[in-house]
């Protein structure tokens, strides 16, 4: 049961330059005004880093520092114990970053900071590509999935982030979806109540990289949850695992439907990716705990 709802605190600014019905804005809008203006934040190069533009046009009421595409949990880092060091431990630091800064060239400086355990809230939106210099192919793009590097479809699974990140015992990792809204925002601001390195991942249905129509991306992203292709889950000090939610009830066929990057599969490319899934969910429900 999802016990917050979400408000608007006008923390996040209409006019932005972000493509009409991304779900990237929308996510970005729960997670500033859940969070609050006790906020300061760093964006890595992305589609966030162009919706949160330098002043004055920025979307955003949260001050922001851009930096390098392989270095944000590294900055995130610094600016946390800056403030700490001011007096100002109680203030957020919030790291945005995609899957191409965190999945690859971001992965690093993520493990780095997940090692020492910083006291950072890092988000990744995760569009499963790097969707602003062509669409190319990620770690992140899932198998078969036709790319701008990937024509034919990937031919190698999405690395699991989860399970890596998990393995650093960190004290929080969960992953949330624009399609439901108030578990974003609970998860948020269980983070933001939580010491330490807390990561969320946010599934991102891009419009023009995946091929939706314009006001296809958030049934998309519950087509994601429901089919159990991304399963909404916590992970408590990377050994108690939670799921949000505990059912799947729709064949991967419907999600894969809306999308063109998967128009060219066969019959035996799509049981294979039902397969994937159906493996891999009775993996994490066969793991779940509630550590409440």
């Amino acid at each position: 049961m999802e016990k917050i709802k979400y408000t608007d605190n006008g923390q996040f600014c209409s006019g932005h330059v972000a493509c009409a019905g991304c779900v990237e804005a929308l996510s970005m809008r729960v997670i500033l005004n859940t969070l609050g203006t006790d906020t300061v934040g760093v964006v890595a190069p992305s589609c966030s880093a162009v919706i949160l533009g330098g002043h004055p046009m920025s979307a955003a009421k949260t001050p922001f520092i851009h930096g390098t595409l392989e270095s944000a949990a590294a900055s995130a880092s610094g600016v946390k114990r800056a403030l700490k060091a001011q007096g100002r431990d109680d203030t957020t630091v919030l790291c945005l970053a995609g899957d191409g800064g965190t999945y690859d060239i971001g992965l690093q400086a993520l493990s780095s900071a997940a090692e020492r355990n910083e006291d950072i809230l890092y988000v990744c939106f995760d569009n499963e590509g790097y969707m602003n210099t062509g669409g190319q192919k990620s770690s992140s793009t899932p198998r078969n999935a036709a790319t701008g590097s990937t024509p034919l479809g990937k031919t190698t699974r999405k690395k699991n982030l989860i399970e890596i990140l998990a393995a650093h015992r960190i004290p929080y990792i969960a992953t949330v979806s624009p399609s439901h809204l108030s578990d974003m925002a609970e998860k948020i601001t269980k983070a933001k109540s939580i010491k330490g390195m807390k990561v969320i991942i946010v599934l991102i249905p891009c419009l023009p990289g995946w091929g939706l129509a314009d006001d296809a991306a958030v049934v998309t992203a519950r087509l994601g949850v429901e089919t159990g292709v991304f399963p909404l889950l916590e992970v408590f000090d990377g050994i108690h695992l939670n799921m949000t939610v505990s059912e799947k009830g729709r064949s991967i066929d419907d999600y894969l439907a809306l999308q063109k990057r998967y128009r060219h599969l066969n019959d035996a490319d799509r049981n294979l990716l039902q397969e994937e899934v159906d493996e891999t969910w009775a993996r994490l429900t066969a793991k779940a705990t509630n550590p409440a």
